[in-house]
């Protein structure tokens, strides 16, 4: 899968001010974002707020993508879940006509020892026609896919590379010197990924690179290069802005950094509140004080 090689973008999905999904800013999104140079496209992975998302919505999300990317770039799709038996039932029921894998988040809540998040994903692997990106984000799920969890999956040949978000390097570590040659190695932490990079990681899958295409491509491509040094002076771009991207949770701050472009508004569904005023004005003087806007 060396197509998945390099900078996938999680996409957010643009709302109206009154909380409809904006077509027209998520075609705004795709053109800016491939333009900017990214390899693949992560489409409803939890960025793209995929639990306030309809079932209907999602159909036409991916209907628009499809048409509008027109084969430019891979697609990568978000289907995870903590109930196995749905999860796997949506698997076989999709139409996956156009995309290359699908990216699904370890079962959050439920907290399952690691045999029972091996079961789950192996039956997922086996109901899903198209190959599976595991997705390890303890912060978010309440469990942590272990090195050892992870190596062990690898093994199953439907489940082809794990989006790593753990935080913890020495748990990467593990992963890239005992995987399988083919399996993928993929940051979940954009401002982890060249250090990931330099001991085996493919690349990244990034919340930044919705507003920094350009920029953040360019960083993972020198890392995989082993540029380090110039994939550090574009990194060091970031230091200050990431954690901004957090601050009022995921995706409020990378909107308001889209938002500060003009590709689409800032608005989130609730339980999210779009950011706050404070947070808005920091992005942009932020944004424009490192010029990673696109002129």
């Amino acid at each position: 899968m060396d197509k998945l090689r390099g900078t996938g973008v999680a996409l957010v999905t643009p709302f109206t001010p009154d909380h409809d999904v904006d077509y027209t800013a998520l075609r705004r999104l795709l053109d800016f974002t491939i333009d900017g140079g990214v390899e693949y496209l992560v489409i409803n992975g939890t960025t793209a707020e995929s639990p306030t998302i309809s079932s209907e919505e999602k159909t036409e999300i991916l209907r628009v993508v499809k048409e509008h990317v027109a084969g430019r770039v891979p697609l990568v799709y978000g289907i995870g879940g903590n109930d196995t038996a749905s999860t796997a039932a949506t698997l076989r029921n999709t139409d996956f006509t156009g995309i290359d894998a699908v990216l699904s988040a370890s079962p959050y809540y439920n907290k399952p020892s690691q045999a029972g998040i091996i079961a789950h994903y192996e039956q997922l692997a086996d109901a899903s026609p198209v190959p599976i990106i595991l997705y390890n984000v303890p912060g978010r799920t309440a469990s942590n896919l272990t090195a050892a969890t992870t190596l062990r999956l690898a093994q199953h040949p439907n489940i082809i590379g794990i989006k790593e978000a753990s935080g913890n390097l020495e748990q990467c570590q593990q992963i890239a010197a005992h995987k399988p040659d083919d399996f993928l190695l993929i940051s979940g932490d954009d401002m982890m990924t060249t250090s990931l990079v330099s001991f085996g990681a493919v690349g990244v899958i990034s919340v930044m690179a919705n507003a920094f295409p350009r920029p953040f491509t360019d960083m993972v491509r020198h890392a995989l290069a082993g540029e380090f040094v110039q994939a550090s002076q574009l990194l060091f771009k970031f230091v200050d802005l990431n954690p901004l991207m957090y601050e009022e949770s995921n995706p409020v701050g990378v909107k308001a950094a889209l938002e500060a472009q003009g590709l689409c508004s800032g608005a989130v569904r609730l339980p999210l509140l779009a950011a706050s005023e404070d947070l808005c004005e920091r992005v942009s003087r932020l944004t424009a004080s490192n010029m990673l806007v696109v002129a």
